[in-house]
């Protein structure tokens, strides 16, 4: 059993919904980046997600897109990203760390080593937005020779004949986007998706975890009992661009991590 199993039944014993942070490393800097993902654990993130930089980010809204830029001006790059993940385990052996992003550096470094790395240095899974089901078999053969999880993005248009598709092969949880837009958009409408990821949590035992839209402690209560999980992106990116420059202080950050999780308890 796995980090990402492991966690998911421990909070399932306590009946309990998952809280599932993103980062994007390198965001605002590599030092200040590294101190924030070392902080969410103890302020209450069951499991991380940390965004892989990359240029072309068209998932991504306005505030993450512009956290990947900060990221890359101050020097990140994919090695960066794993040395992090390195780093952090160094502390950290339980919570599960997936990382986020899109498949071109993954190209760019080669599928083969990457895997092999991002195994090595304490990755859980992975999330490769602009590869779908049907072109994931050529990272999917090296992610499964070293126990990685593919985790796919299910969408409220991810109808009855599409959805084996998506299940084949998927690992660690399910990532339910429950907007039709990019990250930071309007806030999902509860009921509208209960119908939808019950169909889901019928055809698959995988847990179910909802992201996009998901902004305050209010949503994550709100959100909490459709799904096995919540993930909350973007307005903790907004609090972490508020650290540039001369403020060292991460401590709002910590804070605001910290309400959401109290507001799932």
């Amino acid at each position: 059993m796995n980090r990402i199993e492991q966690k998911f039944l421990k909070l399932s014993d306590k009946g309990r919904t998952a809280l599932v942070t993103f980062i994007m490393a390198g965001d605002p800097s590599l030092k200040t980046s590294a101190e924030v993902l070392k902080a969410l654990p103890e302020n209450g993130a069951d499991i991380i997600e940390i965004g892989m930089p990359f240029t072309d980010p068209a998932a991504d809204g306005v505030t993450i897109q512009k956290a990947g830029l900060r990221a890359l001006e101050a020097g990140a790059t994919l090695r960066h990203t794993l040395d992090m993940v390195k780093n952090f385990r160094e502390d950290d052996s339980e919570t599960p760390i997936i990382l986020m992003g899109y498949a071109n550096p993954l190209f760019a470094y080669g599928m083969a080593d990457f895997a092999k790395t991002a195994s090595e240095y304490g990755v859980d899974g992975l999330i490769i937005v602009d590869l779908p089901p049907e072109e994931d078999c050529i990272l999917r053969e090296h992610t499964q020779q070293y126990g990685l999880d593919i985790i796919r993005l299910i969408t409220p248009t991810t109808d009855e004949e599409r959805l084996p598709k998506v299940l084949d092969g998927a690992g660690g949880f399910l990532y339910y986007v429950s907007i039709t837009g990019v990250t930071g958009a309007a806030k999902p409408d509860p009921e509208a998706l209960k119908p939808h990821i019950q169909a889901i949590k019928s055809k698959s035992k995988l847990p179910v975890v909802i992201g996009f839209g998901i902004k305050t402690p209010e949503d994550a209560k709100n959100m909490a009992g459709l799904a096995d999980g919540i993930v909350v992106g973007s307005s903790i990116v907004e609090k972490i661009a508020l650290l540039q420059g001369d403020k060292k202080d991460i401590s709002d950050v910590s804070d605001f991590v910290k309400s959401l999780s109290t507001a799932l308890k």
